[in-house]
């Protein structure tokens, strides 16, 4: 094992992230992670449901409602909301699970009392409607013949079946024409609501100020009806297969199964796992040796089940993109991957590698205002414990060999994989390459 590994295992470096929490009257969560000095505060907003509440038929109305909340509100218009952030270096932009901005932390009630504004009294003006509904039936055109997206879709439809999970989160072609300027007004009035909502704000503030800007500014917000989500249910794992045919020169193979959520007490050890398997940097990860150093098949190759944990199941997927007559063996290279790594324990040099640079990069990645408000969040609706981010890079650093190999035999599924194809590969020829690899029909 290298001294690096050793050093930082041994001593895994420390992120404070001081958090004061509120109940707002009207019914929100807020979060405050006092910073003194930081020179950007930011703030996000996260709504639960999204997606998840689209309306049949109307799919994207989560994502299209979110993108437009910045687009005029019934105090300021489009240009008059980008002129207050631009002065003060400012951004603001919303999506399908809320809204995040940055601004210089001198500034940061201008940002919090913008957030408020967008979030209460968004006007989806009809001309900015139109423009964005545009621009996102644009994309959709452009991706419905794009291999790679459309594979990834497939992959997704044949891990979570009928689920929301399943879908593309920004609607469909069909469903995004038919949304309309009433139809975002009907979705915010309904679902965005205090009860949903989950402020995070960290930077140069003081939480008790930043409280009360926020009960003035959200004094009118009033409660709806939350009701809760039915259970999530998806389909049993098994060898499911299906392909999407492109002329194209080369095959996007997706294999995998359903994963972990993110309070997952064997998420450390996953993480770790994953670094060994198919996502340590350069060709340091096993998979991307492998295929793409020694065997040549492709250069973008990579395998993961924590990245995609969250409140419900992620996926365990292993990508690349190669040639057609180079797929088989490509998915047989995962699966022996995946075997080996549940067959023989990981040795020392490879495991203090892996681990090296995850607990080195850890604390790396807290620098951001950004970054440290969204991990708030997380903590939050996945309801990791308070001491979360004082225990993680210990966990990490304390991964075993054993550790590696039991999480791969618990929850790697070699055997029971769901393949999806997209490019110059039918579904038939898809199917008698996986019944080769797999040794079964």
């Amino acid at each position: 094992m290298s001294a690096a590994a050793v050093t930082s295992t041994l001593h895994p470096p420390a992120v404070e992230l001081p958090i004061v929490p509120f109940e707002l009257r009207c019914g929100a969560r807020l979060l405050v992670s006092p910073r003194p000095g930081a020179p950007v505060t930011a703030v996000q907003m996260h709504m639960r449901g999204g997606v998840a509440l689209d309306p049949p038929g109307h799919e994207g109305t989560a994502w299209l409602t979110g993108a437009l909340l910045d687009q005029g509100t019934k105090r300021h218009d489009e240009e008059q909301i980008a002129t207050l952030l631009e002065s003060a270096g400012g951004s603001l932009a919303g999506d399908a699970n809320g809204v995040s901005g940055a601004i210089a932390s001198k500034d940061w009630r201008r940002l919090v009392e913008l957030v408020a504004e967008v979030v209460l009294v968004p006007t989806f003006p009809s001309a900015q409607v139109k423009r964005q509904r545009q621009r996102l039936l644009d994309r959709l055109v452009v991706e419905r013949d794009e291999p790679r997206v459309q594979g990834e879709r497939v992959f997704r439809k044949l891990i979570y079946g009928n689920h929301w999970l399943g879908r593309p989160s920004h609607g469909e072609l069909e469903s995004v024409a038919r949304i309309g300027r009433a139809h975002l007004a009907a979705f915010h009035s309904v679902c965005w609501m205090p009860q949903r909502a989950l402020f995070a704000v960290c930077g140069d503030v003081e939480p008790e100020a930043v409280r009360q800007l926020f009960e003035r500014k959200l004094a009118g917000w009033k409660a709806g009806d939350d009701t809760p989500p039915p259970e999530a249910t998806f389909p049993p794992r098994d060898v499911r297969l299906a392909a999407f045919e492109s002329d194209r020169a080369q095959v996007h193979l997706y294999a995998g199964h359903l994963g972990i959520r993110r309070n997952h007490p064997d998420y450390p050890a996953l993480v770790v796992m994953d670094h060994v398997l198919g996502t340590g940097p350069g060709f340091t990860n096993r998979i991307s040796k492998r295929l793409r150093d020694e065997l040549g098949l492709a250069y973008t190759v990579h395998a993961s089940i924590h990245h995609t944990a969250g409140i419900h199941p992620g996926t365990f997927m292993a990508y690349i993109g190669t040639s057609p007559q180079h797929v088989e063996t490509a998915l047989k290279g995962f699966l022996d991957e995946i075997h080996r790594l549940q067959d023989q324990p990981v040795g020392d040099d490879e495991l203090g590698v892996a681990k090296d640079y995850v607990v080195g990069s850890f604390a790396l990645s807290f620098q951001r205002a950004a970054r440290r408000a969204s991990y708030m969040i997380s903590q939050e609706r996945h309801g990791l414990p308070p001491d979360n981010l004082e225990r993680l890079p210990r966990e990490l650093a304390a991964v075993s060999a054993a550790d590696v190999q039991r999480v791969a035999r618990e929850h790697l599924h070699p055997d029971a994989v769901c393949v999806a194809a997209a490019g110059p590969l039918s579904e038939a020829d898809l199917r008698a390459l996986v019944e080769r690899v797999l040794g079964r029909p």
